[in-house]
């Protein structure tokens, strides 16, 4: 029997016992001559003590709907609180609460399960996520060491090894007494021997890239490519304006321009470089630069070329990379980082 109804119920019974308490006492109290006036005194067509019955009933079965339907609205409330709790949704937006004291009870004790469980979920979040990172900054780790091995042994084994074939095939090829017709594949020989030198330090470059270590994106950069003028036959020139930068900027944009050399040593078969840091307004632009073979950007996916990556970084930075590559023309690699209030003040300069 669901609950309005036998709210109604209880309240027809109730108002019948009382109707009959209240009669008996009136006829004891006044005592009257004549009983048969009860039934044959008529009030709408219907004998008085009949209608006085009707009337009691239909009064507490108002009642008892009215009290039932309310009593059915606050069991609605806290079914859809449980409701809500058992689907795991944890929420406060119950502002209304039950009139009836007994079920004020149950539902505040409802409420401090919620905030219980709530707070449960939160820790076990928290923990769930340190864990995570945790794991990820073993895996980080680990990735670095491992590709930092394989650097220092590509360094003292395939590197080397490179440099003494090429320095070789350089000999060979000085020597006039060689004929023609075994001169022109040695040469063939020696420019691949030299790509595949140009090929190792990109990878080194890619395995253990350089890192700012206190110091800032200017020095940085300066130190990187006057490195790589000795070591490589490419000419590479450089404007860098001293200006202070965030540590994270810093070091995404030192990671892009790293990023950038490489694919230019692996890919590009340029002869010049050029590398730009200025700041303009509230704008911190790197824009690097080449004259070689370039791509078809309507042909060829950003990604293949390795610039995701530098896309990635930007993108973290709230700024943008915009590339131009014509075919034998050369590429240019252009970031631009929006500078904040205040976000100059965090690097050396």
């Amino acid at each position: 029997m669901s609950t309005w109804i036998r709210s109604v119920f209880m309240g027809a019974l109730l108002s019948f016992m009382l109707f009959i308490a209240l009669f008996t006492l009136w006829f004891f109290a006044f005592p009257p001559d004549n009983w048969s006036i009860l039934w044959e005194k008529e009030i709408a067509d219907l004998p008085f003590i009949l209608f006085a019955l009707i009337l009691c009933l239909m009064i507490g079965s108002v009642f008892g709907l009215i009290t039932g339907l309310g009593m059915k609205k606050q069991f609605k409330m806290i079914i859809s609180f449980l409701s809500e709790l058992e689907a795991g949704r944890h929420t406060n937006t119950f502002t209304e609460k039950p009139a009836a004291p007994e079920l004020q009870q149950i539902w505040d004790r409802l409420g401090k399960l919620n905030k219980q469980q709530t707070e449960q979920i939160k820790i076990f979040q928290k923990t769930a996520n340190e864990r995570a990172e945790n794991h990820e900054k073993q895996v980080q780790a680990m990735v670095s060491l491992e590709r930092q091995r394989l650097a220092r042994e590509l360094h003292d084994s395939v590197s080397q090894q490179l440099f003494a074939a090429s320095m070789l095939m350089s000999a060979i090829n000085e020597n006039e007494e060689i004929p023609e017709a075994i001169h022109k594949p040695l040469k063939m020989a020696e420019e691949t021997i030299h790509q595949s030198q140009l090929e190792m330090r990109a990878l080194l470059l890619h395995l253990r890239p350089a890192a700012l270590k206190g110091k800032s994106l200017k020095e940085g950069i300066e130190e990187l490519l006057s490195e790589l003028v000795h070591r490589v036959p490419l000419n590479v020139s450089w404007k860098l304006e001293p200006f202070q930068l965030p540590k994270g900027v810093e070091d995404h944009l030192f990671r892009i321009l790293q990023e950038s050399v490489s694919n230019t040593l692996r890919h590009a078969k340029a002869e010049q470089l050029d590398v730009l840091l200025i700041k303009r307004e509230d704008l911190a632009i790197l824009r690097i630069s080449d004259d070689g073979i370039g791509f078809d950007i309507g042909k060829t996916k950003a990604g293949s070329y390795g610039l995701q990556n530098s896309k990635d970084r930007a993108a973290e930075l709230g700024g943008m990379v915009k590339i131009v590559s014509l075919p034998n023309k050369g590429t240019r690699l252009e970031v631009r980082i929006p500078l904040l209030d205040g976000d100059s003040g965090g690097g050396k300069s």
